[in-house]
């Protein structure tokens, strides 16, 4: 536990500036400390009574992802297990940069920062840490001779740098404001020679960089041991058997005065290391690593690729149609058939969008196990429910909730649900805590018995939570796949 006040502040900034301006070889001159704010008042009774916890993540192989559509990622099944445990909903925001992160830690607008994180001085003078998830050693990413599979072991290893002191003088490109440029200025010191650090955005992922390194874009980089030895599986070419630091503590950060929440996470994790699950998920993303680089480096994949499913482009064009961000039609598919198109449930929905064939045939598809005969009778009946719902609903974003929950459950259910919204007072053309509550609610004899009823007994549950996952994944969707924004981050190196 840490206690601030401003005058503690003014003090801090004015020691750690005439600090900075002395040093030549660490990394702190350019670090970006924009996280040394004092954390706001929010410690886990506030989580508990909002019902959610907020988890600021980056996109990577180890954090977070999506994989042929579903989420993924060592730091998102963990928070996951976390957030279920403690009985609150997750929400995850993305923040590619480590120091932004925790400034929106800081900030109260992340309670944790889930980020593949090192445990530094530095960032313990601003930021608490859980107990360490793992621990981890740090190596230098370099890349082989072009011809490393016709030499000799011992050729390969006379042209690669094994002893720090090689690194004199070499160029090496990390992250900004990382662990690993902290971690080269003090070997900087410790080798008596200068390593020439090149800062990079801060909001570029760790793999990009050793990408760059196998592409012989730039010759070295810094990962720590369990990413390097993930994207080496990938691409061979690179060498990571070179450590430049001993283990080090992967943690969770948290606002340094949240110690309720802080205790709570160190007493789960203290449990859950004895549990063969927490080994499970270790290893599904550390050690089965052929497995961890194929999902991670697919083209279907947020970190090596760009694409959702097969369909995509089928998906953007039937979307364009019925005016839907093509994402969110996705993120309905993925709900209904995980993007087969030869699925056929136990009800006899079939095909991509899993129609029932009846349905299919009024809007014209004869063979719904074609993609493309399945979405253009999909896009048709979205489309007739989207007209259906039109007069009771004119805000065609909260429409889309409406249809949503028809899709599921079927247009009739959801006119009784309205009815029953009007009558009791409530807003028809909202969705949530009115004709949502009354979906629900048809499920109860008085309810479903009720006169303005037309078609009985609902259990409204499924549609309700078929919306709420959609919505959700949606904005998964949104999160990993817009752009990032650009970031004006020189590369600046420090010597």
């Amino acid at each position: 536990m840490k206690i601030f006040n401003k005058s503690f502040y003014v003090i801090l900034i004015v020691i750690l500036g005439s600090t900075w301006a002395c040093s030549t070889k660490t990394d702190t001159q350019s670090q970006d400390l924009s996280y040394a704010i004092e954390p706001v008042d929010f410690d886990f009774a506030k989580i508990k009574e909002r019902g959610y916890l907020i988890a600021v993540v980056d996109n990577s192989a180890t954090s977070y992802f999506i994989y042929k559509g579903q989420p993924m990622g060592y730091e998102f099944e963990m928070l996951n297990w976390l957030a279920s445990d403690l009985d609150v909903e997750l929400k995850i925001i993305k923040d590619n940069s480590i120091s932004s992160a925790l400034e929106k830690v800081n900030r109260g607008e992340a309670d944790i920062a889930a980020f593949n994180l090192t445990v530094t001085k530095e960032r313990k003078q601003f930021v608490d840490f859980t107990n360490p998830l793992y621990f981890v050693r740090q190596v230098l990413v370099q890349r082989k001779p072009e011809n490393w599979r016709e030499m000799k072991i011992h050729e390969i290893e006379n042209e690669l740098l094994r002893d720090p002191i090689q690194l004199t003088g070499k160029e090496i490109h990390v992250r900004k404001s990382s662990a690993f440029s902290t971690r080269l200025a003090n070997l900087s010191d410790e080798i008596g020679g200068d390593i020439v650090i090149i800062e990079d955005s801060s909001s570029l992922e760790v793999e990009t960089l050793v990408k760059m390194v196998a592409d012989g874009e730039i010759e070295y980089t810094v990962a720590d041991e369990d990413v390097a030895m993930l994207n080496a599986t990938y691409h061979p070419i690179l060498d990571v058997k070179t450590p430049i630091s001993f283990s080090q503590q992967i943690a969770w950060a948290l606002r340094s005065n949240a110690d309720t929440l802080e205790t709570k996470i160190n007493a789960w994790l203290e449990d859950r290391q004895k549990e063969t699950d927490y080994y499970v998920i270790y290893n599904k993303y550390f050690k089965n690593l052929k497995r961890s680089a194929n999902r991670s480096y697919s083209e279907f994949s947020s970190v090596g690729g760009d694409k959702l499913s097969p369909f995509d482009e089928e998906i953007k064009a039937t979307a364009e149609k019925i005016g839907w961000d093509w994402k969110l039609l996705a993120a309905l598919i993925y709900q209904e058939s995980k993007f087969d198109p030869n699925v056929k449930s136990w009800a006899g929905a079939v095909g991509l969008m899993q129609m029932m064939e009846p349905t299919a045939e009024e809007f014209g598809a004869t063979n719904l196990y074609d993609p493309n005969q399945s979405l253009e009778a999909g896009g048709k009946y979205i489309n007739w429910l989207q007209k259906s719902f039109k007069k009771h609903v004119a805000d065609s974003v909260e429409r889309q909730k409406y249809v949503l929950a028809a899709y599921n459950v079927g247009i009739g259910h959801m006119q009784d649900a309205i009815r029953l919204t009007k009558k009791y007072g409530g807003n028809p053309a909202k969705w949530d805590e009115n004709v949502e509550k009354y979906l629900l609610l048809k499920s109860q004899k008085k309810y479903y018995t009720d006169p303005v009823v037309k078609y009985g007994y609902c259990r409204g549950e499924e549609p309700v939570n078929y919306v709420k996952e959609i919505l959700e994944r949606y904005d998964q969707y949104v999160l990993l796949l817009n752009p990032p924004d650009v970031e004006d981050d020189s590369r600046a190196p420090i010597m």
